[in-house]
């Protein structure tokens, strides 16, 4: 941002089952990368100031999310977005593609000329459908076609501090989740406080992110340890519970969309389901997402499957934000851990 020039973005605030969306109508710069991935490094390399304004205190919080839309590339595509959260560029977001598609119907950017209307979003990730139910010119439900998702790496084992060693699956449901039951790291789900489930699941990602070499064959951009999901320990086709731990230690307050994409991939490859299977997976706000295995595709490095996962969201409110180039904490910032690392420099934004 120019010095003395006021940055000003108008944004829509939406949830999906409690977690935030906050989309970019206004204010961003147009992005000049070809394809979306050339986008996401550009946002990131160049304007990534206005995703700490947009997501990091005192506009946005710990938990905050967001969505910026960019014209899309690929054949087929009818609009792209990014997405970005208190760290940095998710490369697949479902709660947040819920939002996007009542936005997209209930702004007029889509029409809703029937009971369903349908459309192709391009993602960092790939090209997902997205498919809104409408009653009387509202979205009631919308649901995505995910991207191929599959099991990376089965029962894989690396140390975790104060831990111990830890077995995972590695899942890929538009990003990189290492999933296992919380009783498997001592931990009753039900009973064990969220913080202590949120610290357990950041000490696995940043130990995981260690140990392992996760490679997507397709984009090496999309090769890393996204997040960890602790689950509950209801065997399919039951109702299950999970906590989605990603970033650095954000919680996902939904079921979490590529999350719950990942661990029915998991579930597949494990031969715990099939085709048409249908599950209910639900987050810390009690709000479900209903999965289903919509059929088998080819993966990037072998079988995988597709799965549609359903849930609705609700708007909270639009915003006008401006940001003054004299304000030290104009671009956002984090609490630090201690008084004492003040005397390092000033509170700065991740």
């Amino acid at each position: 941002m120019k010095k003395g020039t006021t940055r000003r973005l108008t944004v829509v605030d939406m949830h999906t089952a409690g977690e935030p969306v906050r989309i970019v109508t206004g204010g961003y710069p147009d992005l000049s990368g070809t394809t979306i991935l050339d986008k996401r490094r550009e946002a990131r390399a160049l304007h990534d100031e206005l995703r700490r304004a947009l997501m990091l205190e005192p506009r946005g919080h710990a938990g905050m999310y967001g969505v910026i839309p960019v014209p899309p590339h690929l054949p087929g595509a009818d609009f792209a977005a990014l997405f970005t959260h208190h760290e940095g560029y998710s490369t697949m977001c479902g709660h947040a593609t819920i939002a996007i598609g009542r936005w997209l119907v209930e702004s007029g950017q889509v029409p809703a000329a029937g009971p369903e209307v349908s459309f192709a979003l391009e993602l960092p990730c790939g090209l997902v459908g997205v498919h809104c139910r409408v009653e009387d010119g509202r979205v009631i439900e919308t649901a995505f076609e995910s991207v191929p998702a599959f099991l990376s790496r089965r029962a894989v084992s690396f140390d975790v501090p104060d831990i111990g060693t830890v077995t995972c699956d590695i899942a890929f449901g538009g990003a990189f989740y290492a999933i296992l039951p919380s009783s498997h790291v001592g931990l009753d789900f039900f009973a064990t406080p969220l913080p202590v489930l949120a610290a357990a699941g950041t000490a696995i990602t940043a130990a995981g992110r260690r140990a392992l070499d996760i490679v997507h064959p397709d984009a090496a951009d999309l090769g890393f340890l996204y997040g960890t999901i602790l689950t509950d320990d209801a065997p399919p086709p039951e109702p299950s519970y999970n906590l989605c731990i990603f970033a650095e230690g954000q919680i996902d307050r939904s079921p979490t969309g590529s999350g719950v994409t990942a661990r029915m991939a998991r579930d597949w490859a494990r031969g715990l389901i099939g085709k048409g299977a249908e599950r209910l997976f639900l987050g810390p706000t009690g709000i479900g997402f209903r999965a289903t295995l919509s059929g088998e595709a080819e993966g990037p490095d072998g079988p995988a499957i597709r799965v549609r996962v359903a849930g609705s969201s609700a708007f909270c409110g639009t915003a006008t934000f401006d940001i003054d180039p004299d304000d030290p904490l104009g671009c956002g910032f984090v609490l630090p851990e201690t008084y004492g690392a003040l005397r390092k420099g000033t509170v700065e934004g991740k």
